[in-house]
């Protein structure tokens, strides 16, 4: 696995866990719950972007994507 693969899993797994934090769930619960309402997707996506934000400010941005793709956490 390259360097930048693994850089990439460690942010999403600590990412997840502060996602989690906020919103008073488990972390799997998070996962799930980023998975479904297309979080991770975008996670995924604006990597790049994400991984130079502070971890609130990416959980807020993360928060607001699920927000508006049917997600009820608030």
């Amino acid at each position: 696995m390259a360097r930048e693969e693994r850089n990439m899993i460690g942010y999403m797994v600590a990412l997840v866990s502060e996602f989690a934090l906020r919103f008073s769930i488990q972390p799997r619960q998070a996962y799930a719950y980023l998975k479904r309402y297309k979080g991770m997707e975008h996670l995924h996506r604006h990597y790049g972007i994400l991984h130079t934000q502070s971890f609130p400010d990416t959980v807020d941005v993360l928060a607001q994507v699920c927000q508006n793709n049917g997600g009820g956490l608030r």
